[in-house]
């Protein structure tokens, strides 16, 4: 057998455990959902202490967005990066399910915050190192893929156990889940000499010595600049309005309630699971901005259509578009965040701070949201929400600049006059 056959398999095996290890990782970040708020009620937490410890969750996980996208540049080894993260993740669900104590859930929330912020740049970099940038609209769509099926399975596997076990075991499972996780990324094999290379094809890795682009340079660049704006709008559009929705909807039907609120939820992963391949390949072919027009454009139609229609079982069919939207922003994101900055040293950097804006358009959100009905009603605050979603289509239309770069579009084709 060759030695150019074995490298091939290698990287065929590589590239099945990391869709693995995307589908385990959904798992293990669906119990740090809404089963925690579930399982604290059920220790006769209060729901301002709930609230607290979940908005401490928010702020370790926004808090940690930059400095954990700096800490996987800085670490040559990506999968010890994860591992890591990973191992912080069990030490979550350990603390969680041993002690439903304020200190033990606060340190679990710390915890997982930091960790989820090192491990999302980290497998985005373990794609970038086993793909290169031609392919990698390609494969953060099927990353996208793997992790809808694993929230779902998981979500399922996780009320069972939580109805007829108990809430704690939901947290053990957890932990359990996240072994398979490691033993996934334990059989992922890249060069981590070719990695940097691959970040930015035809070009030159930023050579031994030479200082990476600083992150003052990084926010001097434009596209940087215009995607986090269009990434805090994103956000401010879109986290309250299933709250909000599913709130009219608990106040306004009797029964049903939980099946229709599950239904909303599901409903979009599987349109994420089904259109995430297609939004990366044609993210490749046509560029990213048809692409993030097309998904943002979802955003103000499906808050108008919360708006004026008052059937409770109308919001299963309009989540669809939620699902657009999110399989649009998953893929994107990483993509947009490798044009950028993936040649220069600092792709996980980068993907830091376009979550940080993600985090700060939906802190705002679901504040202004709820203070809105609270003080007009409903169908003003989706139609807020509507308006920043407009927003941000028009941002992306009139101020994004195409980041597929020329060599890409040479690659593809697509190279017009």
């Amino acid at each position: 057998m060759t030695g150019a056959t074995l490298r091939s398999m290698a990287s065929a095996r590589s590239l099945r455990a990391l869709d693995w290890l995307n589908f385990f990782v959904a798992n293990v970040q669906t119990g740090f959902g809404p089963f925690i708020a579930s399982y604290l009620a059920s220790h006769k937490w209060t729901q301002g202490e709930i609230g607290l410890a979940l908005s401490v969750g928010t702020i370790s996980a926004m808090v940690s967005q930059v400095p954990g996208g700096a800490a996987v540049d800085a670490m040559r080894n990506k999968k010890a990066a994860a591992a890591w993260a990973i191992a912080a993740i069990i030490l979550s669900a350990s603390l969680l399910a041993l002690s439903p104590t304020v200190v033990a859930v606060m340190a679990a929330e710390v915890f997982h915050g930091f960790a989820s912020c090192m491990l999302v740049p980290a497998m985005a970099a373990l794609a970038l190192a086993l793909v290169g940038r031609q392919n990698l609209g390609d494969r953060l769509g099927r990353n996208a893929r793997w992790a809808s099926i694993g929230s779902a399975v998981a979500a399922g596997l996780m009320g069972l156990t939580g109805e007829y076990i108990s809430p704690r075991s939901v947290f053990w499972l957890t932990a359990a889940l996240a072994l398979p996780a490691l033993v996934a990324l334990s059989m992922i094999e890249y060069d981590q000499r070719g990695a940097a290379a691959s970040a930015r094809p035809g070009k030159p890795a930023t050579p031994r010595g030479e200082s990476r682009e600083s992150i003052f340079d990084l926010l001097r660049d434009r596209r940087m600049l215009t995607f986090a704006g269009c990434v805090v709008l994103f956000h401010l559009s879109n986290a309250a309005m299933l709250n909000l929705a599913a709130g009219e909807v608990t106040a306004g039907m009797g029964n049903n309630v939980q099946l229709v609120i599950a239904a909303c939820i599901i409903v979009p992963q599987a349109i994420v699971a089904w259109m995430s391949p297609w939004v990366g390949r044609t993210a490749q072919h046509w560029g990213r901005r048809p692409v993030l027009i097309l998904g943002f454009t979802a955003l103000p139609v499906r808050a108008l259509l919360f708006a004026a229609v008052g059937n409770p079982y109308f919001l299963v069919p309009v989540q669809m578009l939620d699902g657009l939207s999110a399989a649009v922003f998953g893929v994107m994101l990483p993509l947009i965040a490798a044009d950028v900055a993936g040649g220069k040293g600092r792709y996980n950097l980068c993907i830091g701070l376009f979550g940080l804006s993600a985090g700060i358009g939906a802190t705002l959100s679901t504040a202004l949201a709820g203070f809105i009905a609270d003080h007009f009603g409903n169908t003003v605050s989706f139609i807020g929400l509507a308006a920043a979603g407009a927003a941000a289509v028009l941002l992306v239309w009139l101020a994004m600049p195409e980041t597929r770069d020329a060599l890409e579009e040479e690659e593809t084709g697509d190279v017009t006059a």
